[in-house]
């Protein structure tokens, strides 16, 4: 991952990546990415990128094991999310589903993870304190909630399914307001001119439709000149 494509992939949303595998791959079909509506602490911030960091957890009822063994487990989820290669996002599944009512995510925990040097986190689960989460740490969630409930790590660095999307760790992550999607490995060097033939066979069509002329003829001709651009 060059600084440039970093910075690329940051500036275009996640379905436009979406659609640049599908220019790789040169059909449609690609389906690595969630299902569902997401909620974002920040729509407008730029788009996450990274590997995942996985853990999962519960927060609905209290653990039911020892404490040293709750505590040496968060610890443990903690030097997981601090280490490793940047850049990293936190992938975290919360196991409740769509019961899920454990805040995880709030100002004190994701002032951690971003000093961490972690992007922003992805989760199933619930995020609070929408008015003081620190600046440039996105959380894309299933919902919002007040109460971080009964909240313990489950499980650390194994597979997780987020909305839909099954997950590895170390799996590299494009999400924003619209949802996740993992970029396969060894796609990544061919994402920039994919996203540039993308950008340029979409603008055959905008440019014409914005045209204060554009009418039905005017389409027709556009709509023919792109099918050519992108086969």
């Amino acid at each position: 991952m060059t600084p440039a494509l970093l910075s690329l992939l940051r500036s275009v949303d996640t379905p436009t990546v979406c659609n640049a595998i599908e220019v790789i791959e040169g059909k449609r079909g690609f389906d690595r990415f969630t299902r569902g509506t997401v909620l974002s602490s920040d729509p407008t911030a730029p788009a996450l990128v990274g590997h995942a960091k996985t853990a999962r957890i519960a927060a609905l009822a209290p653990p039911d094991e020892p404490a040293e063994m709750i505590r040496a487990r968060r610890m443990a989820y903690y030097r997981h999310m601090a280490d490793g290669p940047r850049p990293a996002i936190a992938v975290v599944e919360d196991m409740d589903g769509d019961g899920a009512v454990g805040a995880f995510w709030g100002e004190i925990n994701t002032s951690v993870h971003k000093g961490f040097g972690l992007s922003g986190a992805l989760t199933n689960g619930v995020m609070r304190d929408l008015g003081d989460l620190p600046e440039g740490f996105p959380v894309i969630a299933r919902s919002v909630g007040p109460s971080h409930g009964f909240v313990h790590v489950r499980e650390i660095a194994g597979d997780v399914t987020i909305f839909g999307l099954s997950i590895c760790d170390g799996d590299l992550i494009h999400a924003d307001r619209h949802g996740a999607l993992i970029i396969p490995d060894g796609y990544a060097a061919e994402l920039e001119s994919a996203i540039a033939k993308l950008q340029a066979t979409e603008n055959i069509v905008l440019e014409a439709a914005r045209d204060p002329d554009f009418d039905y003829a005017r389409f027709e001709a556009a709509w023919q000149a792109f099918e050519q651009a992108r086969t």
